[in-house]
């Protein structure tokens, strides 16, 4: 295992025990009874400063073309959170699963389109092989975790969708605008491994 393992999951494990600070919760899921369950890899990579994979989805996609996003999708029957975003990891950037050290799965979180997504959080080497499935993945980039883990550049900000006015969490590093699920999951994260302490 490397260092960078041992120390996150020592943070991992503080942070599940721990009462975390307020979680983001999506306003639109009251009205939601059902949640397909979907699964996220979240990656940081083995360096001096960790990085955090993240991926531009293509803007011709159905679903939120254009967005950042981490690997990962709906599961398939009988799959695991871990075994689907390994699987989507693969299928998206080319990660294969034994290239991953898993550290375990994060807070779920439920989506305004219903989804019930989890996060699994894992360790992978430093300048990995990245081959993008150009369908899936418009580009992709490699942010700091020290940044788009830090509480400070989480910012609040408002959308008017479906005639009412709704929070979303939003982090801007360079031209790279984190929002939407992507920046809530990240804000959950940021509460529970107390990055930058």
């Amino acid at each position: 295992m490397s260092s960078l393992f041992d120390d996150v999951s020592r943070r991992f494990e503080a942070g599940r025990t721990a009462v975390p600070g307020e979680l983001w919760i999506d306003p639109r899921i009251h009205a939601i009874e059902t949640f397909k369950p979907a699964a996220v890899l979240i990656t940081l990579t083995e360096r001096p400063r960790p990085g955090m994979l993240l991926l531009h989805r293509p803007s011709n996609m159905r679903a939120h073309p254009g967005q950042i996003a981490f690997p990962g999708g709906r599961l398939d029957p009988g799959e695991t959170a871990t075994e689907g975003a390994l699987r989507e990891a693969e299928e998206e950037l080319g990660i294969h699963p034994r290239d991953v050290q898993v550290i375990g799965t994060g807070d779920r979180y439920r989506t305004g389109s219903g989804y019930e997504i989890t996060p699994v959080i894992g360790v992978i080497p430093p300048d990995l092989p990245i081959t993008p499935n150009p369908a899936e993945v418009a580009q992709w980039f490699e942010a700091p975790a020290e940044f788009v883990l830090d509480p400070a550049n989480q910012k609040t900000k408002w959308i008017e969708a479906e005639g009412e006015r709704h929070a979303f969490v939003e982090i801007t590093w360079y031209e790279h605008r984190i929002w939407g699920v992507t920046g809530a999951i990240l804000h959950n994260l940021a509460r529970r491994l107390n990055w930058n302490d």
